[in-house]
């Protein structure tokens, strides 16, 4: 009736007291009440970190997934079949692609972090970045689930760049199979690499996160290389015995294994040191006598620690990546990359830097 004060969510006369303060104060605490509820319903589950604390690694449904038969029928048959098709296997596990092992390793460090840390947000958080339809995501989210892997944000970009959506998230190392969308990722300062599966199938460690690196070119600048490539070995032995007290400039993948470390001294901090579940190594082609003391110097003068540095003095990497076994290894040569592939190591291409334009007009 007209004059009746109706109880409920329709607009109310402000009440003495009800200043913007007051209003912020409710605000939280219906926060906190949804966030109670939420975390009581979900799980018992840690939530993802947020962004800004997280040290986040966005890797790309073909890189996490072998995707290799459906990536044909998308060529051959177009999107549409390709989605179809996609959908009627929904329930059909996809099998481990190139990043696969890498990731679970990554979930194997967070699991110890939390037990040592458990309101600290220092830790991976994988992200899920694809520029598959939405309508794909239900197998994947199947896929994820039946491997009990811990990827709670997904970004379906049905078919465009991934990149901004990169930036957003403000991703630490984005693996991809797709050399094109690497290449933007590089040219956008982000650490990035196109993965590469290995050709033979070998036993990955499952309690230790194991990462090699190259040198040049990928934790360093290439200005080393320029040297080799445009003025030949002599004059580069030359130009690093001048420069060994001069630190080398950065790489893309700098970064990356500062991160590693990072998060090695939280283990170092509760005494952990011999049992840490992480590991690094550099794999260079570089000879230590002639050059390898402004490897050395530079990483000292970064404060970084590598665990393993082996200088091969050009000698083939695929052998010794044999007996590392990591679960990735980075190079931003091509012709290294396949040789550790052919020999059962998963690689990972660095497009940046001099290499490139040789690899493009070999």
């Amino acid at each position: 009736a007209p004059g009746t004060i109706m109880s409920g969510s329709g607009p109310e006369e402000p009440q003495p007291g009800d200043t913007a303060e007051v209003r912020l104060q409710e605000a939280e605490q219906d926060w906190a009440a949804a966030k109670a509820f939420y975390d009581n319903l979900v799980s018992k589950k840690p939530r993802p970190p947020k962004p800004q604390h997280a040290i986040t690694v966005a890797v790309s449904s073909r890189a996490l997934f072998d995707l290799v038969a459906e990536r044909r029928i998308y060529e051959e048959q177009g999107v549409e079949k390709y989605v179809e098709y996609q959908q009627e296997n929904e329930n059909v596990t996809l099998k481990p692609g190139p990043a696969f092992y890498f990731v679970k390793a990554l979930e194997h460090v967070n699991a110890r972090l939390l037990e040592l840390y458990p309101d600290d947000e220092e830790r991976f958080d994988i992200v899920l970045m694809t520029n598959n339809h939405a309508q794909v995501g239900v197998r994947l989210i199947n896929s994820i689930n039946h491997y009990g892997l811990t990827i709670e944000r997904f970004c379906m970009t049905g078919g465009k760049s991934p990149i901004g959506y990169l930036t957003a998230y403000l991703t630490n190392l984005y693996l991809s199979a797709d050399s094109e969308k690497v290449q933007e990722a590089i040219e956008a300062g982000i650490a990035s690499a196109t993965m590469f599966t290995a050709n033979k199938d070998v036993a990955y460690s499952d309690t230790q996160l194991r990462v090699a690196f190259d040198g040049d070119a990928v934790l360093f600048s290439d200005e080393s290389e320029q040297i080799v490539k445009e003025q030949g070995l002599d004059r580069f032995f030359e130009h690093e015995q001048m420069n060994e007290n001069k630190p080398l400039a950065q790489g893309p993948l700098k970064g990356f294994l500062e991160d590693l470390g990072k998060l090695q001294k939280k283990f170092y901090a509760k005494n952990e040191r011999l049992n840490c579940p992480i590991r690094t190594f550099l794999v260079t082609a570089r000879s230590a006598a002639s050059s390898g003391a402004r490897v050395l110097k530079t990483l000292r003068s970064w404060g970084l620690e590598i665990d393993e540095a082996l200088f091969l003095a050009g000698a083939p990497k695929g052998p010794v990546l044999v007996k590392i076994r990591p679960h990735i290894f980075f190079d931003d040569q091509m012709f290294h990359v396949e040789g550790a592939q052919k020999l059962g190591t998963i690689a990972a291409h660095v497009p940046y830097g001099i290499a490139q334009k040789y690899h493009k007009s070999a």
